[in-house]
């Protein structure tokens, strides 16, 4: 009997030209595995095309709702962005990949798992990882790095491979941009954003959302509610997570939302340029924002944005199944026991403009903040406070005094 390999298949032609690679180079029963985290009409005919392509089986698992609740909801309530614009759209989904995939190899029986990330991106690193966490006696094979056996070098050569091979697939030769989907976002790489001088085609390359010029000229306007940090309605209907995002992606895609431009720093360590469509996600994470700004103390905010920051790194560098991650996500849940109360902002032209935040749990005292005086607060109480809060500064200007009176 053959041993079995389990492939992460998307259907493109990198992992269908694979799949033939699969079977005679190494001569393995090959296991497809599509994961299905919201790509849409990506995943048509993909059966069809696997078995097409010489697969065994295919399986595709659907893990929309475990992505948004166990991956996407810990990242928002962290406030977790990669240098300050990426929302870790294709990072939060590898490890949810990697998980299945090792799930499919056990109960498969598999001796390893492929992938086809190339060998200058983040992924390669990701799936990798991941199913080291999970799966440390697993084989991974890795076709891109493979030089010495995978000759291919261009669409071009794959496209030829496959005919070969007697697979005849809707692919050409024309080159597009490289794009990843899922319900969070779409990214896009490749063509002219391969030179940062040059601006972006947004006529050819947008697909979740128009540009702020496009959007309609007039403002709509979103309620939604949290419970525990966790979005509950959106404009007065209850929904589960994944179903707020969806709606948010259509609301956020009409008005231009969630539109990023961004060179921004590999693992690996080079620089890549690419564009994020995140309409529905921006909405998300700056309502969740809106809200914690009433609820959070001041030291707590301070530490959880650091937290963030921290957490955005863990999971782009693809260290999900980790004591860190664990440990900044225990912190992060515990600061969301009041982020409970509702947010109203208008959407416009790219803009997400607050129309009013209100929770049960403010910590904003209207007697506190006024400009008049109210009964909590006395204002001679301050000159003390500053002669302490400045002591510091006026103990070293008081010896840079002395120490330039000395020298006189």
């Amino acid at each position: 009997m053959k041993e079995k390999v389990v492939l992460a298949y998307s259907g493109g032609l990198d992992t269908t030209a694979v799949i033939p690679w699969l079977k005679e180079t190494f001569n393995y029963d090959v296991i497809c595995c599509c994961i299905d985290c919201g790509q849409g009409e990506e995943l048509d005919g993909l059966e069809e095309r696997a078995k097409m392509s010489g697969a065994s089986k295919l399986y595709i698992e659907n893990i929309v709702d475990e992505f948004c609740e166990d991956y996407i909801m810990p990242c928002v309530q962290a406030g977790a962005v990669y240098e300050n614009k990426y929302l870790l759209g294709t990072a939060m989904a590898r490890p949810g990949i990697a998980k299945k995939l090792v799930e499919i190899a056990r109960k498969e029986n598999a001796v390893a798992i492929c992938h086809g990330a190339t060998g200058k991106g983040n992924d390669q690193i990701r799936f990798e990882l991941g199913i080291t966490a999970l799966a440390p006696d697993l084989k991974i094979i890795a076709p891109w790095r493979m030089t010495d056996l995978w000759t291919m070098q261009s669409r071009e050569d794959e496209i030829e491979y496959c005919k070969q091979h007697g697979i005849d697939l809707p692919f050409d030769t024309k080159h597009s941009y490289s794009r990843d989907r899922n319900l969070w976002h779409i990214s896009h790489e490749g063509l002219e954003l391969e030179d940062p001088s040059q601006a972006p085609n947004y006529d050819d390359l947008l697909v979740l959302t128009v540009t702020p010029e496009k959007a309609p000229d007039e403002p709509e306007e979103v309620t939604m509610t949290f419970e525990s940090g966790v979005p509950k309605t959106l404009n007065g209907k209850a929904m589960k997570v994944s179903e707020i995002i969806t709606e948010l992606n259509k609301l956020g895609g009409k008005h231009g939302i969630g539109i990023i431009d961004i060179v921004e720093n590999r693992v690996v360590g080079m620089k890549s340029r690419g564009v994020y469509e995140t309409p529905g996600g921006t909405i998300l994470m700056e309502a969740h924002q809106q809200l914690e700004e009433l609820v959070l103390d001041r030291a707590t905010y301070e530490v959880k944005k650091n937290m963030g920051n921290k957490l955005a790194q863990v999971v782009y560098e693809g260290k999900w199944f980790t004591p860190l991650r664990e440990a900044i996500q225990a912190f992060v849940t515990s600061t969301q026991k009041y982020v409970t109360g509702e947010v109203k902002f208008r959407l416009y032209k790219g803009n997400i403009i607050k129309a009013g935040t209100t929770s049960p749990y403010s910590l904003y005292n209207e007697s506190l903040a006024s400009f008049t005086t109210g009964d909590l607060y006395d204002h001679h109480d301050a000159d003390g406070f500053i002669n302490l809060f400045g002591l510091p500064l006026k103990v070293r200007a008081m010896k840079l005094m002395e120490e330039k009176n000395n020298q006189k």
